[in-house]
């Protein structure tokens, strides 16, 4: 089995926030793979992987960075690959991340994710491979219809609460 999806992250430590994207690609049967390089003290390593990325099979690139959160951009500069980036609260309350990645030059675009975003990143990316595989169209369609499923559920339950004066 080979990825098709790659999850990189500026360093282990935005673990804790990219795990939400790499458990939705399993939880979807949707290869991936797994990475920590960083723009600023890896950048030989974060350009070969840009550049040979597609050659490799990858897809789509999910790039979460926190802080001046550049690996999103840098990756977006040398691949022909969407990238989908997520900022990551590490300082400024994320400002700066969301800014880095949402305020790139025209040309090279990078589809950003809101703060800590991504499982939001990774349900993007099966979109996107939903629009030339009909069997991840139908597991967006059928994760769609859960969505819709837990409201309706929430909703009843919440009829269940009882109030002095609910009515």
């Amino acid at each position: 089995m080979k990825p098709i999806v790659s999850i990189i992250m500026g360093s282990t430590s935005d673990l804790p926030v990219m795990e939400s994207a790499a458990k939705f690609l399993n939880e979807m049967q949707i290869p991936f793979e797994l990475n920590a390089l960083s723009a600023h003290r890896t950048p030989d390593k974060v350009m070969d992987f840009a550049r040979t990325a597609h050659a490799r099979g990858i897809k789509v690139i999910i790039a979460g960075a926190g802080m001046a959160a550049h690996l999103p951009g840098v990756i977006a500069a040398m691949t022909p690959l969407p990238v989908i980036g997520v900022p990551i609260k590490a300082s400024l309350e994320g400002l700066d991340s969301i800014l880095a990645i949402l305020q790139m030059p025209p040309g090279i675009p990078v589809a950003t994710v809101a703060l800590n975003g991504a499982q939001n990143a990774a349900i993007l990316a099966l979109q996107i491979l939903a629009l030339s595989d009909a069997a991840l169209m139908d597991k967006m369609l059928a994760f769609k219809e859960s969505l819709k499923t837990k409201i309706i559920q929430a909703n009843e339950e919440l009829g269940n609460i009882v109030y002095d004066y609910k009515v």
